[in-house]
């Protein structure tokens, strides 16, 4: 079939972007799968901070895409709540319609978790019919696909250490869960930036050294990011955005009191609130310092054209969320600041990532 008629075809068929999308047409799904999930990360956060992650109690893949319908219903969902500790400890004295407060948002982020399943599945495997998707990389597809099942099955698992004897989840559970949320994040921006920007031109000569020098501080920087975010969340789930609410010393101090209190002493990395909080701090401080090296390297090398912009970005977003993130401690993290906080880390650690994108592929020489 020459040009000519395959156009006719294709036009007589509704068009080619339908019937035959190209790898845009894959990047464009991907980055909204990813902002799916990011979406999912911020409600996830916003369950945590209303008190909800522990409202259902029951895991119910199938039949909990549907919510209480009745009187009856709200009833039986409710009783289930007041058997566990949060209940029986926090809040004996909780209405029905307080419940209901609580229970939406739990439902709301498991719901967005099964939407983010087929919205990978049902697209993927158009793609892969169509050939947009080659065969040699299915294996890639059906390996985010499982993550993004482990996930859920990680979630889960977080939420089963509230339910006997603690009154909140584990905080080391949390973090889990969060990363590998934002791990399958990472690896689906990673494969869209490849269907969006391929044919990458190699650098020229005399370029080489430097450029191999910014490339591994490009990839350090959303590194140092995820751990980042993996501290937020234990700085969140022990509660010390509540605790040395100065900055930039931790009330007068620049250590916080009692840092290795806990025995074995590894238990405070993950159990003591101050150690937890000095550790967000300093992590924040490096993410600083390697912004700034990564703008000035860039600027050294004469990093033209997408790169240089997305590395201007990323430098702004970095002291954007430094500062939010001082703003949140010093107002002892109010719910509307540190859900910003939040939504910002996942804004960042994209930026980040598209950054070691660019630079890695040599596009900015």
């Amino acid at each position: 079939m020459d040009v000519r008629h395959r156009a006719r075809y294709q036009t007589a068929m509704g068009g080619s972007k339908w019937l035959n999308p190209g790898p845009r047409a894959v990047g464009w799904w991907l980055l909204a799968l990813a902002a799916l999930i990011a979406a999912m990360v911020v409600v996830g956060g916003l369950t945590r901070l209303t008190g909800s992650g522990l409202s259902i109690t029951e895991w119910q893949p199938v039949s909990g895409v549907i919510p209480p319908l009745s009187h009856r219903d709200w009833m039986t969902e409710f009783d289930h709540y007041k058997t566990i500790p949060q209940y029986r400890y926090e809040n004996p004295n909780m209405t029905l319609e307080q419940f209901k407060g609580i229970f939406w948002w739990e439902w709301a982020h498991r719901l967005l978790g099964r939407a983010i399943g087929f919205v990978f599945l049902i697209p993927f495997l158009w793609f892969a019919w169509r050939g947009a998707i080659a065969r040699r990389n299915w294996p890639r597809f059906v390996l985010l696909f499982v993550l993004g099942g482990l996930q859920g099955a990680v979630g889960w698992w977080m939420v089963e250490s509230g339910l006997e004897t603690r009154v909140s989840v584990a905080p080391y559970r949390l973090a889990i869960h969060l990363g590998v949320a934002l791990v399958l994040l990472a690896a689906i921006i990673w494969t869209a930036l490849e269907y969006l920007r391929p044919n990458i031109p190699a650098p020229p000569r005399g370029k080489t050294v430097g450029v191999r020098g910014i490339s591994t501080l490009a990839l350090i920087l959303p590194a140092l990011v995820y751990l980042q975010m993996l501290l937020g969340a234990l700085v969140a789930g022990l509660q010390a955005g509540y605790i040395y609410n100065t900055w930039p010393s931790m009330n007068g101090r620049v250590f916080p009191e009692h840092m290795f209190i806990l025995s074995p002493w590894y238990r405070n990395f993950t159990e003591n609130p101050g150690l937890a909080q000095f550790d967000h701090r300093f992590v924040a401080y490096c993410i600083g310092i390697a912004a700034i090296a990564l703008w000035l390297w860039s600027r050294r090398l004469n990093i033209r054209g997408l790169a240089q912009r997305v590395c201007d970005l990323v430098l702004v977003l970095v002291f954007a969320q430094i500062a939010l993130g001082i703003a949140t401690l010093v107002n002892q993290a109010p719910l509307s600041l540190s859900s910003l906080h939040q939504t910002l880390a996942v804004c960042v650690l994209g930026a980040t990532l598209w950054l070691a994108y660019e630079v890695i592929s040599r596009r900015q020489v």
